[in-house]
């Protein structure tokens, strides 16, 4: 009697997840078309080829258009379903959006191309994803929910089966689990599989990452117990942090009866491609390990770690590192074991930090996490702890409804405040604006300009820098450490630290408390905690091409510091910046009397772009740096007049 075959499907994460993992998300659109006609052939069950860091980094670094990429990919796809990696209510952002922009969102993107939409909350909380299914569903596109797995004593098989069936109910086509740090065990993965087969009649889907080394075997557990899918990368683009390459799961089940019935002379072609490419697009993968068995205690995902060390080397703490890494487990405990997926892990990881430099947990408290607390991301896991909410939000109470029906529609006016409306082309465009702001702005900005006058894009300027340094025989870590520095980068030089494998993109520059010290120059000083409020924007704009070269102006503005005069300095190394985010009113100016709670400026410091306000009534007497200028720890930033 013949042997039952089953086939199993496979889900390619090349032209997503695979270099986003890996490449710092740097492929360019060319770097795909170049070869998706052998992609296409492969007999994939889907190709993941957009959403998730894609949709930012095409903008701010590569300086393309991501509806222009989806568009010109569906135009040579004809054989696989594309599909996209949507973060619920957060889209492709890193914050909650207006329902009208997720329903926009999702009609447009099916429409240029997208077949599959794997949609997912960091929280899992159903009610970030309502909105969202229910707009995939309408547009006839498959709507496949997804499990945020992690470890943790709330996140039980019972408590993903109780996720899931809210996701069912949803009206979801398919599920995923979706395990971002590789964290799912053999074990765990035959008993989650096996339950959620039970409780549901729609087909199951897993998708690991390899950074522990267990996505293999998890792999395979899963599709014994019913899992019908699973996803996997090129082995150029493969391993680590990413998927698990796709021939080895071939050459794996076909001594199974489970079959992928994929073209073996077709991948090793996509496969040669990426590899002779690869040194082109990320010069320091070299030094990566080939597994990280720490990630099963501190579970920060991707490349998140390279994160941590650039924020210490630009405080000149790089030796708290594995007290930062501790530090993260104790701060995802008292905020409830969110799972450590964008944008819960910069939530967690960012306040992890700041509590290791200032020496006081929760001493600087970030306005992301602040809003976490309050419920603005969704409902934790676990309910946090009343102390701890006290600590962090004060008299303030969390939200006991959904997070969005507090957020206005966006659409009606969203072109309102742009100065030169002729740079928006069409509705694609306004829809990068609303997620990107300053970021799309830039961009535009740049497409309008004739291709003989275009500056270098940050990437073009980044593969340059790596590729001059590697000229010179110096070993990764050598490389990485000058291009930290780096002037050029205007404040991005900390992309060349992330770019072997970080997801830049997925970093926001938050908002948060900043503590500043009140010096006067008679040597007495002073510490003020200055309070924040709650600044929408994620992004900075940066400056192209090589840095102008300036005088030491801090130096020379120091003789505006009279006798008496008080300043205020800054407690950590930074960037200043004075002028406000797009469509915000001016900030103070010289010479303008200000009141207790004013903004005063912008100082953005440990990936915090924080607008702080003013702890007095006092005049403004001199700013001592300009717009864009570095300051160093207890470096004056204006001379001020207490009123």
């Amino acid at each position: 009697m013949a042997k039952k075959e089953n086939i199993l499907r496979i889900t390619d994460t090349t032209l997503r997840d695979g270099h986003q993992s890996l490449w710092a998300t740097r492929m360019r659109t060319d770097d795909m078309l170049k070869i998706i006609d052998t992609i296409d052939n492969v007999g994939y069950y889907s190709l993941e080829a957009w959403g998730g860091a894609t949709f930012d980094v095409c903008l701010r670094y590569l300086y393309e258009d991501p509806w222009e990429r989806l568009k010109l990919i569906k135009s040579k796809v004809k054989n696989t379903p594309l599909q996209m990696l949507m973060r619920g209510q957060n889209i492709v952002g890193y914050k909650n959006y207006p329902d009208d922009l997720v329903e926009r969102f999702v009609k447009i993107a099916c429409k240029n191309g997208i077949d599959i939409f794997r949609v997912f909350d960091a929280l899992n909380d159903s009610r970030n994803l309502e909105t969202a299914i229910k707009a995939i569903k309408k547009t006839g596109a498959h709507a496949q929910g997804t499990l945020s797995y992690t470890i943790s004593p709330v996140h039980t098989i019972k408590k993903y089966v109780e996720d899931a069936k809210a996701q069912y109910d949803l009206g979801i086509d398919s599920l995923c689990i979706k395990d971002m740090a590789g964290l799912l065990s053999p074990v765990m993965a035959k008993e989650l599989v096996s339950a959620l087969k039970k409780e549901l009649k729609i087909p199951i889907q897993v998708h690991c990452h390899s950074t522990s080394g267990m996505a293999f075997s998890a792999y395979f557990e899963a599709v014994k117990a019913g899992a019908g899918a699973i996803d996997c990368a090129v082995s150029s683009l493969a391993g680590f942090s990413s998927q698990p390459p796709v021939e080895t799961m071939i050459a794996m089940f076909n001594e199974t009866e489970y079959k992928t019935n994929l073209d073996i002379e077709a991948i090793r072609k996509v496969n040669q491609y990426y590899t002779q490419l690869s040194p082109k697009r990320c010069k320091g993968r070299s030094f990566e390990p080939i597994v990280d068995s720490e990630i099963l205690s501190h579970q920060i995902p991707g490349g998140m770690i390279s994160n941590f060390r650039s924020q210490l080397e630009q405080q000149d703490s790089i030796e708290k590192l594995p007290e930062a890494l501790e530090e993260v487990v104790k701060v995802r405990k008292d905020l409830g074991y969110p799972p450590l997926v964008t944008p819960t892990s910069q939530i967690v990881g960012t306040q992890a930090v700041m509590n290791v430099l200032t020496g006081e947990r929760y001493k600087m408290v970030p306005q992301e996490v602040k809003n976490y607390v309050k419920g603005m991301y969704g409902r934790p896991p676990s309910p946090i702890d009343p102390k701890i909410i006290k600590k962090i939000l004060g008299k303030e109470k969390p939200l006991d409804h959904r997070p969005a029906d507090d957020i206005k529609p966006i659409l009606p006016k969203a072109t309102k405040g742009i100065s030169n409306p002729k740079l928006v082309k069409n509705e694609e465009d306004i829809l990068s604006y609303c997620l990107f702001p300053e970021v799309a702005m830039e961009f535009f900005k740049w497409r309008e300009t004739p291709e003989t006058d275009r500056l270098e894009t940050p990437a073009e300027i980044e593969c340059k820098e790596i590729e001059k340094l590697h000229s010179t025989g110096k070993d990764d870590e050598e490389i990485r450490k000058p291009l930290l520095n780096n002037e050029d980068y205007d404040g991005i030089n900390e992309i060349i630290d992330k770019a072997a494998k970080m997801q830049l993109n997925e970093i926001i520059i938050k908002k948060g408390d900043f503590n500043l010290a009140l010096k006067s120059s008679n040597g007495s000083n002073s510490d003020i905690s200055s309070s924040v409020s709650n600044y929408q924007t994620e992004e900075f704009s940066f400056k192209q091409g090589k840095k102008e070269q300036k005088t030491d102006r801090v130096s020379v503005k120091e003789k505006d510091i009279k006798k008496n005069t008080e300043t205020i300095d800054a407690v950590m190394s930074g960037t200043f910046y004075r002028s406000p985010a797009v469509d915000k009113p001016p900030f103070a100016v010289e010479g303008s009397v200000v009141k207790q709670g004013d903004k005063i400026c912008i100082l953005e410091a440990m990936k915090l772009f924080n607008e702080i306000e003013s702890p007095f009534k006092c005049k403004i007497i001199k700013f001592l740096i300009d717009d864009g200028d570095k300051v160093t720890k207890g470096q004056p930033i204006m001379t001020i007049e207490k009123i």
